[in-house]
């Protein structure tokens, strides 16, 4: 009979799998594993990963083109490489357009691994 480790029951159940032991590609763990371990290579696997990690700026928007642009800006959605800005006024939409290349630059800078290949501005529609 085999004497079980300190904290294990004989079942396995309360076993936590050792970092120093990754689980192979092809292999189940057996025991839970952390999400964040798991879900880069479920989303590389099914070919999304690049676009959830572009998604990222919609939430650092306004730190990357600061507060007077965000002000009047709403990052709203990522299309395959496209970020798509819902502009205030067409004002301010023009405006934009002409530094759209600044803007570009600026958040590839933030995404490095998958960058960007353009950005669309529109107008916001009014309520």
């Amino acid at each position: 009979m085999s004497v079980p480790r300190p904290g294990a029951s004989r079942r396995g159940r309360n076993r936590r799998p050792d970092p120093a032991y990754p689980v192979g590609e092809n292999e189940i763990p057996k025991g839970p594993v952390r999400l964040a371990m798991v879900l880069p290579q479920v989303l590389d696997k099914h070919g999304v990963l690049g676009q959830v990690k572009r998604m990222d700026v919609l939430e650092h928007w306004p730190e990357i083109v600061g507060e007077h642009v965000a002000r009047v800006t709403n990052a709203k959605g990522v299309d395959d490489a496209t970020l798509i800005v819902e502009v205030r006024s067409s004002a301010w939409l023009m405006e934009l357009n002409m530094m759209k290349g600044d803007f570009l630059q600026r958040v590839n800078a933030r995404l490095e691994e998958t960058p960007l290949d353009r950005i669309v501005f529109v107008l916001a529609e009014t309520e």
